[in-house]
């Protein structure tokens, strides 16, 4: 068996944003705008204290017309930053907005490429997180906090290179003060918050893991007594959040240790300053200057503070999100990211059109397929199925029934051994030859919330009513749809019409009939059902054309009994053939 690639619970932090660059390929023109509007935006903030300090000076000098000058530039400052901070909150948040759609796109696109064997080994809470949760606080932290993030990078930047600029002397004593203390409070909470909000958000991803099969398993654990264990699973799943994010708020708790720093920068800074201007090395207004500056300076590394979990957050998460797009990254993705995931299906042949026969062999060649290392599911199984002919599947649970017919239907990559159908092995047809030559009806059909034509209208090409109506009659099927509240266009789904296993059925042969595969896979269709619908269902696939391929696989003796050539299989190998 090959080593299934797993997400990992708490992916490397280590330069995240470097290795998000590579998916703005799209916005980076507006990305840079957006920056540039910013440190513009930024630039008139961190100049109103210079104004201000030359204003003194002025002051001071009896220079009416210079403090004129300086009150209609800080005035014109004012303006200025206004209009320039709205419109870099625009464009930054309309190019987040994009970059945020076009990753959930991403993700949506490389799941739904991804191998079934892949997404059965994750967990389905984890999973569902990474593609909802955290791609909306991404969202979220784009649209409130990344305008403030930037506006306070930039303060920090342009300020300290203004004081460089008025006073060499004290800008030096406010780093060799401020700098080295503060880099240590950083580099604890560092030190601390990694691993914090790492745990957080993993215990975050096994709550809803647990919470999502608690759900889809709630009946089973009231009607077995098996309540109050999950019930303690989920608690304690619980209690371990709680933890982790207790955790993740303590190691916050060391950003206060900032102000502390603060206030011993501006006391050195107010007794060098004075004693500066006594001897005449500086003037009035440049301690002004530094005081304003300064104390922007601090605003900032308060205001840095308040973000800093919200952006040490942002980046777990986008670290989660970018292992996720690496792990399911195939070979053929121009994004960055290791092919660990999905196999490449149809190469390059320098010729367009399909690669098979609309009509063809399906052979299975020595097919071995493991769910763990060392306990094989299929043994070497291997079997031909000429074209138009219906073959029945039977044996015991646990012989590999299921395990064989995604496989033969490429939802599945055999461990060794090759599916072929005409002459072509699966893994090379493109997914849409794929699913135009072999069809699986899963004995669990699926719905989506709509109605009844919405759901049959789930194939490739997106048929029109008209089509879907002409199928619905080709399989005998217009006395069940005519028989339902509103037809065609009766709800169902949670909370509307529900349907019984056998209609599921019904929805999933109409799908298959307008896809008109080659090969058509019934997995215990008939499982389950009471007589009249199971006739009903077995009369639909009679309806079929006679060219098709079929292969049913089944429990029911009266189903299989139909079927002029029956395979039995038992410990994943074909026991007998008759």
């Amino acid at each position: 068996m090959a080593e299934q690639a797993r997400l990992s619970a708490s992916p490397d932090q280590r330069a995240v944003l470097r290795r998000a660059w590579p998916h703005l390929r799209t916005q980076r023109r507006g990305v840079l705008a957006a920056l540039a509007l910013s440190v513009a935006a930024t630039a008139t903030t961190v100049a109103v204290p210079a104004v201000i300090g030359a204003g003194v000076d002025r002051l001071l000098d009896g220079d009416r017309a210079g403090l004129m000058t300086a009150v209609a530039v800080l005035t014109a400052l004012a303006l200025l930053r206004l209009l320039l901070f709205r419109q870099s909150e625009i464009r930054l948040t309309t190019v987040g907005e994009r970059v945020v759609r076009e990753l959930r796109d991403l993700v949506v696109e490389r799941l739904s490429r991804a191998p079934l064997r892949f997404l059965e080994a994750q967990p389905s809470g984890d999973l569902l997180r990474r593609a909802t949760t955290e791609i909306a606080d991404l969202a979220n932290f784009v649209r409130a906090q990344l305008p403030d993030v930037l506006t306070v990078a930039g303060q920090l930047l342009l300020t300290t290179i203004v004081l460089f600029g008025y006073s060499p002397l004290l800008a030096s004593a406010l780093l060799v003060v401020f700098v080295p203390a503060i880099i240590v409070v950083l580099r604890l909470f560092k030190k601390a918050a990694d691993p914090a909000f790492a745990a957080e958000a993993a215990a975050a991803g096994r709550v809803a893991t647990t919470y999502r099969e608690l759900v889809q398993s709630h009946e089973m654990l009231r009607t077995g007594g098996g309540t109050d264990f999950w019930r303690t699973r989920f608690l304690r799943d619980g209690e371990r959040r709680y933890r982790a994010a207790r955790r993740s708020q303590r190691s916050l708790s060391l950003i206060s240790l900032a102000r502390v720093v603060q206030g011993a920068t501006t006391a050195v800074l107010l007794l060098l300053g004075g004693r500066l201007v006594a001897e005449g090395r500086v003037s009035v207004g440049t301690v002004v200057v530094f005081v304003l500056a300064t104390r922007q300076l601090f605003d900032s590394a308060a205001q840095a503070s308040n973000l800093v979990g919200q952006v040490k957050l942002t980046l777990v998460g986008l670290a989660r999100l970018l292992d996720l797009l690496a792990t399911t990254a195939s070979r053929e993705d121009p994004g960055p990211g290791p092919s660990v995931v999905v196999p490449p299906r149809g190469p390059y042949t320098g010729r367009s059109g399909p690669l098979t026969a609309a009509r063809g062999v399906l052979d299975i060649r020595a097919v071995r397929y493991s769910y763990l290392s060392g306990r094989e599911v299929l043994h070497g199984l291997s079997l031909r199925v000429e074209p138009g002919e219906r073959l029945g599947l039977a044996g015991p649970t646990g012989a590999g029934k299921t395990t064989f017919a995604k496989l033969v239907t490429g939802l599945y990559t055999p461990d060794s051994g090759s599916v072929h159908y005409d002459g072509r092995d699966l893994r090379e047809l493109s997914a849409a030859e794929l699913r135009r030559r072999v069809v699986l009806v899963p004995q669990r059909v699926h719905l989506i919330d709509g109605s009844l034509l919405d759901n049959l209208g789930l194939v490739p090409g997106t048929p029109d009513e008209k089509r879907i109506a002409a199928a619905v009659a080709r399989l005998d099927l217009e006395d069940w749809t005519r028989g339902l509240p509103d037809g065609l266009r009766t709800r169902v789904g949670r909370g509307a019409e529900a349907l019984s296993a056998g209609e599921l059925q019904l929805i999933g042969l109409v799908r298959a009939a307008l896809v008109d595969p080659a090969v058509l896979v019934l997995d215990e269709a008939t499982a389950d059902l009471d007589p009249d619908t199971a006739r009903r269902l077995e009369i639909a696939v009679d309806t079929l054309r006679a060219d098709r391929t079929l292969i049913v696989i089944a429990h029911r003796e009266s189903t299989i009994e139909r079927l002029p050539r029956v395979v039995r299989l038992d410990d994943g190998m074909v026991l007998a053939e008759g």
